[in-house]
């Protein structure tokens, strides 16, 4: 095989010329025609679909494609005129019923056609530019059928006529619109856009425009809108159910804008029924309805928020400032919190959640709530009487629930400073009494305080529940070492450190013999046990249990505060006395003696005493007898002392003036903070950059913020900028020793925010370069370098500018071979970061060595 020669084979052309019949187009083209008009007649039954395309095959081979193409067109145009005419003829309703048989047909009939054409379509017409035959079927029913004069407007207005039936409650053949309206569709979105959307679009703006004014002068806002709701969902459905889905958009657009956005205004105020009376009634429904319909228009959120907005701080203004709501703080914040409750609830149900109307609610809150100056008070009010005995029996959820609503309060608070004055003042109170409901809850609320607001808000809170465990294992040691002490009189001993616990003024009273004789012998036992320390009595903060008996066979328990001990227990040596002789006997101040008495002789139910002459007020002219008349079905019975629950005006003037003073230093603080870090600043950036540091616990007055920097600029912390007066410049500060605060700036070592707190030298706070866990060991250490008070020192402002650093490091090289604290160089070396406490033993060394009195200055 591989031997023998391959063979090529080539075909070649006829060697004669093929002659066309010069007839034969005719004749095939006679043939397709004919099959044509069958087809359309609907006899296309008997036709050879296999010979009818060999014909239209064989014609386009022998290039009479374009005999073809052009006797295709005009068969179809005439098939079309004819089919117009009787579309045209069509009466009623039958007039679409017709137009969409006479469509099928047509479809149908195109279908054959393209078969049998389909070698043209593939050849021919795309050498040639043509239309392809499909689209040139439906491009000839455009312009025959749909854009024939008298069908378009008819057509039209049928369509548009059906949908206004449907609108008007009757009953349409759906199918046949969806099929009429395909057809459009499928001529073209030119077709159905300019031949029915645009005028349909049209007229349903005339027509909810006209329905809009009828509903808004006879309906109310919720109808209104219950109406506008079911209007916009028929128009969705109308869509779904015969219209192109492109079209949804700009039809409920039309809806909204004629039934809503041009109602928008009118509908949120309508008398009686607007958005406001829908809040008022709590109609959650409507509120509903009206967010997901304004939702849909520009502005229309906006608009709704601002009404809502508007009428809230309108009504929580006349909250705060109502004088009837004052009288009673637990029920003014009671209201806050139902009014904040009612809100959150219309926001979350009816709102969705909406982040901006949440905004808008907090920032209501936050504006009306501050209108108050005594919000701050009222809300601590509020716990103080939940903590004593509002949580009684109360699950701990629910007291979880209601801490975490009186700290969104908290949190609108822009004094926060204030509030915590007051609730230092009523905790105090409650843990001095063993009034309060629940430790666990207590501690909840100071760690929810703690994470809001850092751990400097509530140091001296945790301080006092330390004192509190503290005095318990004082207590015990000093029952331990005087066992001879319990067949007498029991006395507890709460000791407070200064500056944790409220300052209280020092008024002292005249124990009675036997619990003199037992304080004596506590101060003596607890002094000998700490050394350095001071004890001060606060009898005007204490209580007492006596055992009474009133006739013959009256026994009682009586709770009572130490003033009222004091003048009961004058009765046990006097049948009678006088007002005089009573504040003579005991060196109680006359206003807590009135109320001691006015408590004890004129409260139904608690008159221990009787007064002569009776009346509700005490003179100074009274007498007072024990009432032996006096019975209780309670063996235990509490004598509460007559107080406002409320501060005095004086009171709330002294308050205020505290918080004031309180604030200078922390001003002071901030300033320096941020002129450390900035070095130079104007007047306006100052200002701002101190407000923005200090509003977690304060509005800062840019008055006082002002004249702190003036105190600044004379203590030379700051100057001003010689060639602008609006520009401050800081100067390098060392130390700074203020009454019983320190702040420590240690030059370029250490931030400022370093800053050592001596309250009455016992509490010692640190910033982040401390050791917040140091030894007690430790800590004596400090106080018997930093406790200059106790050596009747006083802290003096030392201010060292650059250049008198110098003067520093002088005396600290002269006093260095005699320390003992460290083992520094000769040659001055600031301490790291990391250790501070040598160099502020050095500065409590130096005060105490050299009596530094002045401001060194070069």
């Amino acid at each position: 095989m591989s031997n023998q020669k391959k063979r090529n084979f080539q075909i070649e052309a006829f060697k004669h010329r093929v002659v066309v019949d010069p007839k034969y187009a005719d004749k095939t083209w006679k043939i397709l025609e004919h099959a044509i008009n069958e087809i359309y007649n609907h006899n296309a039954s008997g036709l050879s679909f296999e010979e009818l395309y060999r014909n239209a095959y064989n014609m386009v081979l022998h290039k009479f494609g374009e005999k073809l193409y052009s006797g295709l067109v005009t068969t179809m145009n005439f098939h079309l005129k004819e089919i117009s005419k009787f579309i045209d003829a069509a009466q009623g309703d039958s007039f679409l019923e017709e137009l969409n048989r006479k469509w099928n047909d047509h479809n149908k009939a195109l279908q054959m056609i393209r078969d049998i054409l389909m070698y043209m379509d593939r050849t021919y017409i795309p050498s040639a530019h043509k239309t392809p035959v499909h689209e040139l079927g439906l491009n000839l029913w455009r312009d025959n059928i749909i854009h024939s004069h008298k069908i378009q407007t008819r057509l039209l207005n049928t369509l548009l006529d059906s949908i206004l039936r449907e609108r008007t409650c009757d009953v349409i053949n759906r199918g046949l619109m969806r099929n009429i309206i395909k057809m459009l569709m499928d001529l073209g979105s030119l077709v159905y856009q300019e031949d029915f959307e645009k005028p349909f679009l049209e007229v349903s703006s005339e027509f909810y425009r006209g329905e809009s004014q009828k509903f808004i002068e006879c309906c109310d806002c919720g109808d209104y809108l219950k109406k506008a709701e079911r209007r916009l969902n028929e128009e969705m459905e109308r869509v779904t159910h015969y219209l192109d889905t492109k079209s949804e958009t700009k039809l409920t657009a039309v809806v909204e804008k004629e039934m809503i956005a041009n109602h928008m205004l009118r509908l949120v105020h309508m008398e009686n029924s607007g958005l406001v009376n829908m809040l008022l009634d709590d109609k959650y429904e409507d509120l509903g309805r009206m967010y997901n319909l304004f939702r849909r228009v520009p502005n229309g959120l906006s608009t709704i928020r601002d009404v809502m907005t508007s009428h809230l701080r309108e009504t929580g203004k006349q909250l705060v400032t109502d004088p009837e709501r004052l009288k009673d703080p637990v029920e003014f914040v009671q209201r806050l919190l139902d009014e904040k409750d009612k809100y959150d609830n219309i926001i979350s149900s009816a709102f969705n959640n909406d982040r901006t109307f949440q905004n808008a609610l907090n920032s209501s809150f936050e504006y009306f709530i501050n209108l108050n100056a005594r919000s701050p008070e009222f809300i601590s009010l509020f716990v103080d009487d939940k903590l004593r005995k509002g949580l009684k029996g109360v699950s701990e959820e629910d007291v979880e629930v209601l801490l975490d609503k009186v700290m969104m309060l908290f949190r609108y608070l822009q004094e926060k400073d204030v509030f915590e004055k007051y609730y230092k003042q009523h905790l105090a109170k409650r843990l001095l009494s063993g009034k309060t409901v629940s430790d666990d809850a207590e501690r909840s609320l100071i760690v929810k305080l703690k994470t809001e607001c850092g751990y400097q808000f509530t140091s001296k809170l945790e301080g006092m529940f330390t004192d509190m465990k503290t005095s318990q294992d004082t207590m015990h040691g000093f029952y331990s070492s005087h066992p001879e002490l319990g067949d007498g009189p029991t006395l507890v001993v709460q000791v407070l450190t200064t500056g944790s616990w409220p300052t209280q003024p020092g008024v002292t009273c005249n124990l009675p013999a036997e619990m003199s004789a037992l304080c004596d012998k506590f101060r003596s036992y607890y002094l000998g046990t700490h050394t350095g320390r001071r004890l001060s009595w606060q009898t005007n903060m204490g209580t007492a249990d006596i055992k009474a008996t009133f006739g013959k066979s009256q026994r009682h328990e009586l709770n009572v505060s130490t003033y009222q001990m004091c003048v009961l227990m004058l009765f046990n040596n006097a049948d009678r006395l006088t007002y005089k002789e009573i504040e003579q006997a005991t060196g109680i101040p006359a206003p807590d003696l009135k109320r001691c008495l006015q408590s004890m002789a004129c409260v139904k139910g608690k008159n221990v005493l009787r007064k002569e002459p009776m009346s509700k007020d005490i003179g100074e002219d009274d007498a007072f007898i024990v009432n032996e008349k006096f019975s209780s079905k309670f063996y235990k019975v509490k004598i509460g002392t007559v107080v406002a629950q409320k501060e005095s005006e004086p009171e709330k003037q002294e308050t205020r003036q505290r918080v004031e003073e309180d604030r200078k230093p922390q001003i002071e603080a901030a300033i320096v903070r941020i002129m450390k870090s900035r070095k130079v600043l104007d007047h306006n950036n100052i200002i701002t950059e101190v407000t923005k540091q200090l509003q977690s616990r304060f509005l800062a007055n840019p008055t006082e913020i002002k004249k702190r920097i003036e105190s600044l600029i004379e203590r030379d912390f700051l100057e001003r900028d010689l060639s602008d007066r609006k520009i401050w410049k800081v100067e390098i500060c060392l130390l700074l020793c203020k009454k019983d605060r320190c702040y420590l700036d240690f030059v370029s070592a250490l931030p400022v925010s370093v800053i050592l707190i001596l309250d009455n030298c016992y509490s010692l706070i640190f910033g982040p370069c401390g050791s917040s866990s140091a030894s007690q060991a430790s800590r004596d250490r400090q106080r018997k370098y930093l406790d200059l008070g106790y050596w009747g020192w006083t802290w003096h402002v030392v201010v060292v500018k650059d250049s008198g650093i110098h003067l520093v490091c002088g005396c600290i090289r002269r006093v260095l071979k005699s320390m003992s604290l460290c083992n520094w160089p000769l040659e001055f070396r600031p301490p790291l970061p990391s250790s501070p406490m040598p160099w502020i033993r050095l500065c409590a060394y130096l005060f105490m060595q050299f009596r530094i009195l002045a401001s060194i200055v070069p």
